[in-house]
């Protein structure tokens, strides 16, 4: 995370290289716009949500062209190796000898084709051969006109490879992620689960919101905001909310006034499992920029101590931002390395969060370009970064305190191999049951009363690891 900013403007200097003489706003469409996000990540590897926010900052597309092109951006990254495995089935060349205008030209229109039933096959055909005039020429429009027409009359007959004989070809292709990740899920986590997983890792999250329980609870944000919103409780997270329609956060002045928080439903679990009460003193490490450690405190009514440990200085700098607008005080930071503590905090917090860095496998459906970034050697090397900063918070833990462990991940190396090795190494530690502190429904597998659970995409939740432990009394 500590390059985004630099990314973010890369990305504004090469949409503006990129942009045409003479571009305003009434002259792009939502396909155009979509076209120049997939160049930006392709050519200059900008990750999507900051390409796509610097095109809606420059071109502010309002109504039904916001949501098309959202959805034309991450829904085409989202199913790119789908996209090209079919393409070019009606291609002599494969895509990547044409030119990267022409390839996300082709990949937009395949995507329209192939995903998105209510847009007309000719409304889909006829804005690429316009977009392929505009970026390269009436030849190369012809060129696309041909690829994508021959598409539309030929793609029921498209079949991907067979479940039985090529389970991860099948599934990689079918529900797209990359290969070496199905063949993982498949070791561990079985075939119906594995599909399950990745059927849902390709639909388009909902929005949550976590109401500021200093300033109003729930049922009266819902109230607050139900004219602007469409809301629904969530399901197992005590403050949560589903915003269906969140689009312009900023916008809205319950928002600026500190009323609530934007956080994913199982990140708020992540405080319930901590049940922390009023009054204690709660280390969060790798804790920027805050979401759960603001949860905290306001689970606490701000009575306690919480310190916030992060590696970049920026990125603590948002903690404070946040603190601010939700009128939190009990909320310190510090900038050091989670690994090196060298006895800040030894043995002096009644609770310590591990926020662990990791893959990010059980977020993929926020991030619709990570999953193509993303490689089996990621897992092992985040993996002994995690258990540094195990070692390191375990010093932290008070005698009779709690060490509350979470990822966003979902494998068993960063997960539970990661406590089993840690609980192996230092036997002052013991997981803990986690009944008392999360609904039953959640528990997929009956670990609860173990200390531990993985909650899964198709749970409608973001694919999160958390366990317990309890360091025993001197």
């Amino acid at each position: 995370m500590g390059n985004q900013n630099t990314g973010m403007l890369e990305s504004v200097r090469n949409l503006l290289v990129a942009s045409k003489p003479g571009d305003t706003l009434t002259k792009h469409s939502a396909r155009e716009l979509a076209l120049k996000v997939l160049h930006d990540v392709d050519v200059n590897g900008a990750y999507a949500n900051i390409a796509l926010r610097v095109i809606m900052e420059r071109y502010r597309p309002r109504g039904p062209d916001r949501g098309l092109l959202t959805e034309l951006s991450y829904g085409t990254l989202r199913r790119l190796n789908t996209i090209n495995w079919i393409l070019e089935r009606f291609m002599a060349k494969p895509l990547s000898r044409q030119s990267p205008w022409v390839r996300n030209i082709l990949r937009i229109g395949a995507y329209q084709l192939f995903f998105l039933d209510r847009i007309p096959a000719s409304a889909a055909c006829n804005e690429a051969v316009n977009l392929g005039k505009k970026y390269a020429s009436e030849r190369v429009a012809g060129f696309i006109n041909g690829v994508l027409r021959r598409v539309v009359r030929e793609k029921h007959g498209v079949v991907f490879p067979d479940l039985t004989a090529d389970p991860v070809g099948h599934i990689s292709l079918k529900y797209s992620h990359p290969a070496w990740l199905v063949k993982l899920w498949l070791e561990e986590l079985g075939l119906e689960e594995t599909v399950r997983t990745c059927a849902a890792g390709n639909k388009t999250p909902a929005a949550t919101i976590r109401a500021n329980v200093l300033k109003t609870n729930r049922e009266e944000l819902m109230g607050l905001l139900g004219n602007e919103l469409d809301l629904l409780p969530a399901r197992y997270a005590r403050e949560g909310i589903i915003a269906r329609n969140l689009q312009d956060v900023e916008s809205l002045s319950f928002f600026r006034d500190g009323y609530f928080f934007v956080q994913g439903e199982s990140s708020m679990l992540v405080a319930q499992a901590v049940g922390a009460p009023p009054g204690v003193f709660i280390l969060d490490l790798c804790g920027a920029p805050g979401g759960k450690a603001t949860h905290l405190a306001e689970l606490m009514g701000d009575a306690g101590r919480i310190v916030v440990v992060d590696i970049h200085p920026h990125r603590l700098a948002l903690v404070h931002a946040n603190c601010s607008r939700l009128g939190i005080k009990s909320i310190e930071t510090v900038a050091c390395d989670a690994r090196k503590l060298e006895g800040m905090f030894w043995e002096a917090a009644d609770y310590v969060l591990v926020d662990a860095p990791c893959s990010g496998l059980g977020v993929l459906s926020h991030k619709p370009d990570a999953k193509w970034r993303k490689e089996a050697q990621t897992i092992t090397r985040v993996a002994e970064l995690q258990r540094e900063i195990l070692m390191s918070a375990a010093r932290c833990v008070r005698s009779g305190g709690t060490l509350i462990y979470s990822t966003c991940t979902i494998s068993r190396e960063e997960n539970l191999e990661q406590i089993k090795s840690f609980l192996a190494a230092d036997d002052r530690f013991a997981l803990e049951d986690l009944r008392p502190f999360l609904p039953q429904q959640l528990d997929l597998k009956g670990t609860l009363p173990g200390g531990y659970v993985q909650l899964m995409p198709y749970q409608g939740l973001d694919g999160f690891f958390i366990a317990r432990m309890r360091r025993h009394n001197n």
